[in-house]
């Protein structure tokens, strides 16, 4: 994996008030040691659709999917129900797969239903440019 390094401000970057940034300038970030824990149990995933809107997580957002991270009661996971994966927040004490959308249903998993958790969504990443 190449390394590539970029400049990071040492201060929040103020969304209202422009300021100068030059004299802000502390140090060089890796993005991939900064949102990679465990690279070897790490991939990307293509967000698709709207019903994780409520957790900020958007149609064709990347995900930062961990499978070394034990899935918890709410974890944000990709799943695999009945060979059909999501993204969706688990439910374990439910036995639910739900969305972040109120205008979505919560996805049951039966008692004959194949669950396999994929991994553990750890961060999502949005492009902001306009295109045009």
């Amino acid at each position: 994996m190449k390394i590539i390094l970029l400049p990071k401000f040492g201060s929040a970057v103020a969304a209202g008030f422009p300021s100068a940034a030059d004299d802000f300038l502390e140090a060089q970030l890796d993005l991939n040691q900064h949102l990679i824990k465990h690279p070897a149990a790490t991939y990307l995933a293509r967000a698709q659709g709207h019903s994780m809107r409520g957790l900020g997580i958007f149609d064709g957002d990347t995900l930062i999917v961990d499978r070394s991270v034990e899935p918890k009661h709410e974890d944000i996971v990709i799943a695999a129900l009945d060979g059909e994966l999501t993204c969706k927040v688990l439910d374990t004490k439910n036995h639910l797969l739900l969305p972040a959308n109120p205008r979505m249903k919560p996805i049951v998993i039966g008692e004959h239903s194949e669950l396999v958790i994929e991994g553990v969504v750890i961060h999502s990443i949005r492009h902001h440019v306009c295109p045009g």
